[in-house]
């Protein structure tokens, strides 16, 4: 895809920054110019259904799906297990316990859990909870629901899920299930059943 780097556009449309993923929004008489959220000058042109529009980049600490889910169990700990979504919110870790029947995810002012970005839709997605099972289920949403990299309609979620909503990505931590296991103390060993 060609990369587009300045001057003026020919046509509305969004472009995705090749840096950090922020989308800008273009009218035709706009001017191309540095990514309000990074600075970087390079854009590509954003397609509202490639799932690789917002690649992971290993770099990025804030990315890191083991690291969330560490913060995130440690944060729970001593609470009411129990399904959650975890997320970074510029430097904060934001928790949002998953404790009611159904949650919107969305721009919209009536959902539960609002994102005020562009590339969420007003009603994004919803946030099924029956007895022990969560699904999340992608609620007409222009740009879809990704779950571990998968565009989806419906999934039931695992503990350490990733979903991607517009440019965010939001961990499925599950205090009912065990962490990862502490290794033993020197000295002991552990069987394999």
């Amino acid at each position: 895809m060609e990369s587009l780097t300045s001057g003026t556009l020919a046509g509305t449309g969004s472009f995705r920054c090749e840096d950090c993923g922020h989308i800008v929004t273009l009218a035709a008489t706009e001017q191309l110019t540095s990514c309000p959220s990074c600075g970087g000058r390079s854009f590509a042109r954003a397609s509202l259904f490639a799932a690789g529009r917002f690649p992971r980049r290993p770099e990025d600490p804030a990315d890191d799906r083991a690291a969330i889910a560490e913060a995130a169990r440690a944060e729970l700990a001593g609470a009411q297990p129990g399904p959650h979504l975890a997320f970074r919110d510029g430097d904060a870790l934001r928790i949002v316990a998953l404790d009611r029947e159904w949650m919107r995810v969305g721009r919209s002012l009536a959902a539960e859990l609002r994102f005020d970005d562009a590339t969420v839709s007003r009603r994004h997605a919803r946030i099924a909870r029956d007895g022990d099972e969560v699904r999340v289920l992608d609620d007409r949403s222009l740009n879809g629901v990704f779950v571990n990299g998968e565009r989806v309609d419906a999934r039931v979620l695992k503990d350490g899920d990733e979903l991607v909503v517009g440019r965010h990505r939001l961990l499925f931590v599950d205090t009912r299930v065990p962490g990862p296991e502490a290794p033993a103390p020197s000295g002991m060993r552990t069987i394999a059943d």
